[in-house]
């Protein structure tokens, strides 16, 4: 007697291009039950390229983008593209790169890239680039300097951050005034917006300025900014201010739907007591988290009111910094500066948030936490046991490591000991977190599976109290190429490609005396 589950005989008996077309509305979940139902449904789905791309997109936490110029390629292609593009990322090739000179007058103090761009930002100069980075030909791009005095519209005003969104054409710029003939010395903050290649206010956005709501100062006590950050995805801009006070700290988070109103009713505040500012980063379109000593989640759908508390997620750690960035893609952003449409993109349920702290250690912590909300109330924090360890993988940094994430890949530059000189040594790791990334890899890199132990300190003793696990599972790979402390400034990861923002030294003799003259180059290799 079978003891195979026997699908219902209407099913099975209907035309088999109408069984795939119920089949492949199905989620991946629910196609992969259905496989192991009978061989019948399974030797479907493995003649099937339709449902394989479905299952395919899921593994690797990606999202199918309709467009009609991805019509003509045939479901097979993409299928095998998909595949053979990931198990790229486990043969990549160190020694193989491209670089890319960039300006040396410019000392900047940000420095990002994205969307195949870099963007540079000389805060004492006033100054700013954004540079495309060897586009391909089907890509339209944006080249563009501002010199001293052009980037921000307000003569001597306070320069507070700049943000640049190549995919929506978009610069915004954060500053401040001070009307120094009062007696508070009231401060006004502003945020200017425009297009990117060249001047004028943004075409869909509700005004040239957003404004902000003024602190209230007293007689004895005046609100001036301290430290401020500028971020913005799709529709969503959002300004972090921070003031000081004797002995914690005050900050304010406002955030605009830029293309609907120039003003905020959408505005959080608090006190850190941490002396370092809170962080904070979009969850796509209509989710916010702020990091601090726990991770804060809003919901900022209805931006007519103050953004609602989801959830509240207890770190297991207090930090003396931290910092939290999620690259997020436009999925449905405007395409002006996209010529070829993508076939798929990063599903913003399921990729990667990364979290540094002061403590010398990194976060990487799966975004699905934050979308799962089932049996989790606002008004109570979710200890760390309950979360943590099965959603986040921790890694331990020091001196001068990078790390940077993008989708669910990771690359990390991480100490490996010291050179014959007596230099630090550290060397390149691409850790894939997407559940097919073991099916992917044929062989290559290393499958890690156990849970990971780092010791929890006590910050102002340094004495350990207890083991932090985690069990995030990944695959890594090891480059191999050594680099010397001092050489990499930074690292970034994009959907094929990785950037490595290399320190070099120009020597100049002017008399007897010697100049050594730091500027930057970056290294560029295509998966």
């Amino acid at each position: 007697m079978s003891h195979e589950m026997k699908p219902n005989a209407g099913f099975l008996s209907i035309p088999r291009e109408l069984q795939l077309n119920i089949l492949s509305s199905l989620s991946c979940q629910d196609i992969l039950r259905c496989t192991s139902v009978s061989k019948a449904l399974c030797q479907m789905y493995m003649s099937s390229s339709e449902l394989q791309y479905i299952v395919e997109l899921s593994g690797q936490r990606l999202l199918h983008i309709s467009n009609t110029d991805n019509v003509s390629i045939p479901v097979s292609k993409r299928l095998q593209l998909l595949r053979d593009k990931a198990h790229a990322w486990f043969k990549v090739d160190p020694h193989s790169f491209e670089t890319v000179s960039l300006p040396k007058n410019m000392h900047s103090n940000k420095q990002f890239v994205a969307d195949g761009h870099i963007y540079l930002w000389d805060q004492e100069e006033d100054m700013a680039t954004i540079i495309p980075i060897l586009p391909k030909s089907s890509q339209k791009t944006v080249k563009r300097n501002w010199s001293p005095g052009t980037l921000f519209s307000v003569p001597d005003s306070g320069h507070l951050d700049v943000f640049m969104d190549p995919a929506q054409n978009l610069i915004a710029t954060a500053y401040s005034v001070i009307d120094a003939t009062l007696e508070s010395n009231d401060e006004t903050l502003y945020i200017d917006l425009g297009v990117l290649d060249k001047d004028g206010i943004h075409p869909q956005a509700a005004g040239r300025t957003l404004f902000l709501s003024m602190l209230p100062a007293s007689k004895d006590k005046c609100f001036v900014t301290e430290s401020a950050k500028l971020k913005g995805f799709g529709r969503h801009i959002a300004l972090r201010r921070s003031f000081a006070h004797p002995f914690d700290e005050m900050w304010q988070l406002h955030i605009w739907d830029w293309q609907h109103s120039a003003t905020s009713n959408s505005v959080l505040s608090g006190t850190n007591f941490l002396p370092s500012p809170i962080d904070f980063c979009f969850l796509g379109n209509n989710r916010l988290l702020v990091a601090a000593d726990r991770l804060m989640l809003y919901s900022i759908e209805d931006m007519s009111q103050t953004p609602q508390l989801l959830a509240c997620f207890l770190m297991p750690v207090l930090s003396l910094y931290i910092q939290c960035f999620l690259p997020m893609d436009h999925i449905d952003s405007s395409p002006q500066l996209q010529a070829q449409q993508a076939m798929y993109t990063s599903d913003p349920q399921n990729q990667l948030l990364c979290i540094t702290t002061g403590a010398g250690q990194t976060f990487v912590i799966s975004t699905r936490i934050f979308f799962n909300l089932k049996g989790i109330a606002a008004a109570t924090p979710v200890p760390w046991e309950r979360w943590g360890p099965s959603n986040t993988r921790i890694f331990e940094l020091s001196g001068e490591s990078r790390v940077h994430v993008s989708g669910n890949r990771v690359l990390q530059a991480l100490s490996v000991g010291t050179s014959a000189s007596g230099d630090a040594e550290y060397i390149l790791h691409i850790l894939d977190f997407s559940p097919l990334a073991v099916t992917n890899r044929r062989g290559l890199g290393r499958v890690v599976k156990e849970p990971s132990t780092i010791p929890k300190f006590v910050e102002w003793t340094g004495r350990p109290v207890k083991n932090l696990i985690t069990s995030l599972p990944y695959v890594e790979v090891i480059l191999d190429r050594k680099f010397e402390s001092g050489e990499l400034a930074d690292v970034w990861v994009e959907k094929d490609r990785i950037y490595l923002l290399n320190t070099k030294f120009d020597h100049e003799v002017v008399g007897s005396a010697h100049y050594a003259i730091e500027y930057n180059e970056l290294e560029v290799t295509d998966i």
